[in-house]
């Protein structure tokens, strides 16, 4: 899973193009949104687009789980792993 985190702070800093943010410097538990990362609803488009071409999964329509799907990037990463593991089996 550290390996799939690793990955989507890298999407994150690459879809956002956040200069001045490494992946080391994000905190998988940290808020993406407010305190955290300071991201917007116009990000979370932008971060589900991108997991969706790149690991086929795609957000749910329910805002409040969308919520806690894209709470932290851990949430995020525990999300997409589900996602293809359901698919895989």
């Amino acid at each position: 899973m550290e390996d799939l985190e690793r990955e989507i702070k890298l999407l994150i800093i690459e879809s956002l193009r956040l200069d001045g943010v490494t992946v080391d410097g994000i905190d998988a538990a940290a808020p993406l949104f407010g305190e955290g990362l300071g991201l917007d609803s116009i990000d979370a488009l932008e971060i589900a687009m991108e997991i969706r071409k790149r690991y086929g999964v795609k957000a749910t329509t329910d805002d409040a789980r969308n919520r806690e799907i894209f709470s932290s990037v851990r949430s995020l990463a525990g999300y997409v792993a589900l996602q293809r593991e359901n698919r895989a089996g």
